[in-house]
């Protein structure tokens, strides 16, 4: 049985109606946050920690499939090609051929030009650290455009992907919740029906229910994350 699988079976009702699986259960079954599972630690906003999941944010924005993108993220940390500098010491062929490794074939011109262009931006604007451009920004929405105004190609979707883990690390990181999110917690019973359409206030619900459970704010992402695995499973079932 899947894990996924596993999840619908656990969140089905008891015969009192009362529903088996709490949040931090489906984090223990789907998974936390991705930049964790590739391995990269965003605790302690160390800069070059940070560009690594960038990078993997970048590749998860594309129309392509979790799997691929994940794996051609390591093909680049194998390739010991994670920094800005190291982008730009690779060069557009170098940088097409990363990408075809890893399965990127159908987005492997336009992605390595987005990644050199990117690459530079942050280095002539922000000596190559997103830390800095953090402390740039005036506020949360400044700080979506300052991402987004680093190359063509980062769109709201990248943007969001980045900055969703980065909640409650980053105090300008308030990125909206994801639609993904928004029906995988309304399907697993963590939202009330009153809550309708209204994503802020889903939000609210769901990082009050987080704390309920003795979680911590900054470990919301996990929780989060979780709940686009789910989300990501029930678009692919349904289409």
């Amino acid at each position: 049985m899947s894990k996924l699988t596993e999840v619908e079976r656990l969140n089905s009702t008891s015969t009192q109606g009362a529903k088996l699986l709490d949040a931090p259960a489906l984090v223990s079954e789907l998974g936390g946050c991705y930049a964790a599972e590739l391995g990269i630690h965003l605790n302690d906003l160390n800069s070059a920690e940070i560009y690594k999941w960038f990078l993997a944010a970048m590749l998860y924005g594309a129309r392509i499939s979790e799997n691929i993108a994940s794996r051609t993220w390591q093909v680049f940390k194998c390739n010991d090609i994670l920094t800005p500098e190291g982008m730009i010491n690779t060069g557009w062929d170098g940088l097409v051929a990363i990408l075809d490794q890893g399965g990127y074939a159908r987005y492997d011109y336009k992605t390595a030009t987005k990644l050199l262009t990117v690459s530079q931006a942050l280095l002539d604007h922000y000596a190559g650290d997103l830390n800095r451009l953090h402390a740039a920004a005036l506020d949360s929405n400044n700080l979506e455009q300052r991402i987004m105004c680093l190359g063509k190609g980062i769109g709201k979707v990248t943007t969001q992907i980045f900055l969703r883990e980065l909640r409650g690390r980053w105090n300008k990181a308030t990125p909206p919740l994801s639609l993904l999110a928004f029906n995988a917690a309304q399907v697993l019973g963590f939202l009330p029906k009153e809550i309708n359409n209204d994503h802020k206030l889903a939000l609210i619900n769901l990082q009050q229910l987080w704390c309920k459970h003795g979680m911590t704010q900054d470990s919301f992402p996990d929780f989060e994350a979780a709940l686009v695995r789910y989300g990501l499973h029930l678009r692919h079932r349904n289409a």
